[in-house]
């Protein structure tokens, strides 16, 4: 191994002093931090928010400080059909209903896990990666949907934000603490030698516990509500006694089967063509498994397009932070300027950023527009975003087309826009990738 000497650190002085540019940036970055000083005038003009197909104009959601971008992702897209549909006002379904689900099913899902691997040493790698985070507020669309098909929806009206639901750190924190206490108490029963009714029996007693701690922090669901509203055109509709099923299929009734998700990740060890899924991954069991097609990133975006053009948003997943300025609301690859002010070169790609750890999906937004040139082909596209009113343009983003390519990972797409031979491969028997592959990333920002 080589230590640093002082003779190099010396000559690493020397060249920096006597570079008049660094010492200029040095200023700059010093006093006014350093994205904003290399923040470029051209991504603005760039990508402005004027897009030939722009499919909403509704107001923004804010899910605070909470990780769940997926579901308001896919409770955005079910809300713009309902608004138009029974011409409502400004009108959210309750993310906090699915949240609490989640919560429950998830802590079965982990539970489940814990037996399944009781055999195993805690040091191994499986299950520590259990243990360090037995539950989060992240998720994937076949995890929503899972949600959706057991649990259904209900108007935000009906079960509204808590304090948890909105800042979810303290719940998250004491529910881990239960949940890894209940894994430890069910190991050693089983090692102890307790048959599977006896450790069933006991999962069931801790989920008691779990349940009541769910339903004091975030509030008990209803089974069944009314559910009432004028529309646009004031004429009044009442709704009695519906469930949340019931609600889901009346109001949103969208076929959540009908629906893909598509990834485009150009690594070695995920051909394109083929499909995928992820060991471990999930939130309800028994139900669908998280389920992908890896597509190349040209027919990963006319898909989108296609979704799109049909009048139809599409849920998306990417890497939001990645040469992101979040109070303008642009994301764009020429953001900023590392190269020409600070001779930074950042020139590792897509396949190697996933490869190396430098990247994977983080937050779940919606695609409501995209700007189209002559041809049909991408130059920018609208995202709606879950960040409230006061960041972009009213909670509106604007991603560049080069962007897309680098930093998003997953869309949901309608299986008809799928060829018969995507649609085969997709329904294929699929990969398994490991519990940590980027691929199985939770969308939580």
């Amino acid at each position: 191994m080589s230590e640093l000497t002082q003779n190099f650190t010396d000559k690493l002085y020397q060249a920096f002093e006597e570079n008049a540019k660094y010492r200029a940036i040095e200023n700059a970055i010093t006093h006014n931090g350093l994205l904003k000083s290399l923040e470029t005038r051209q991504s603005a003009v760039d990508n402005d928010y004027a897009f030939s197909i722009d499919l909403t104009k509704d107001e923004v959601a804010n899910q605070k400080a909470s990780g769940r971008c997926w579901m308001f992702a896919a409770l955005n897209t079910f809300r713009h059909k309902l608004i138009s549909e029974f011409k409502l006002e400004n009108f959210e379904l309750s993310q906090a209903h699915t949240f609490f689900w989640d919560k429950y099913e998830k802590s079965n899902w982990f539970l489940e896990q814990i037996i399944a691997t009781a055999s195993e040493s805690t040091e191994s790698r499986k299950v520590k990666f259990l243990l360090d985070t037995p539950q989060q507020d992240g998720g994937q669309w076949d995890m929503v949907v899972s949600l959706f098909e057991k649990y259904g929806v209900v108007p935000k009206s009906v079960y509204p934000e808590s304090v948890a639901s909105s800042n979810s750190r303290e719940l998250n924190q004491y529910l881990n603490k239960l949940l890894r206490q209940d894994a430890q108490i069910l190991r050693d029963l089983i090692n102890s030698g307790a048959d599977e009714a006896a450790v069933q029996a006991k999962k069931e007693e801790l989920l008691q516990e779990i349940f009541n701690f769910l339903a004091m922090t975030l509030g008990l669901p209803p089974r069944q509500f009314d559910f009432a509203f004028r529309d646009k055109d004031n004429a009044y509709h009442v709704e009695k006694d519906i469930t949340p099923q019931a609600f889901f299929e009346k109001y949103v009734g969208l076929k959540l089967s009908d629906y893909v998700s598509v990834i485009n990740a150009p690594t070695a060890d995920k051909p394109f063509g083929k499909s995928y899924t992820v060991e471990l991954l999930g939130n309800v069991v028994g139900s669908r498994p998280v389920k992908y097609i890896n597509l190349e990133m040209d027919r990963f975006k006319e898909l989108a397009i296609a979704q799109l053009q049909s009048g139809e948003t599409v849920w998306f997943g990417s890497d939001v932070g990645q040469s992101s300025d979040r109070q303008a609301g642009i994301m764009a690859t020429n953001t900023y300027d590392f190269a020409s002010s600070m001779d930074i070169h950042l020139t590792q790609d897509k396949a190697g950023r996933l490869d190396y750890s430098e990247s994977l999906m983080t937050h779940a937004m919606v695609l409501t527009g995209v700007d189209l040139d002559a041809d049909g082909k991408s130059l920018k596209w609208k995202v709606e975003n879950s960040w409230g009113d006061k960041v972009g343009q009213k909670g509106y983003f604007v991603a560049s087309d080069s962007w897309m390519d680098e930093y998003t990972y997953q869309i949901v797409v309608r299986k008809d826009l799928l060829t018969e031979e995507e649609l085969k491969a997709y329904e294929a028997e699929p990969q398994v990738l490991a519990p940590w592959d980027p691929m199985g990333a939770l969308a939580s920002h």
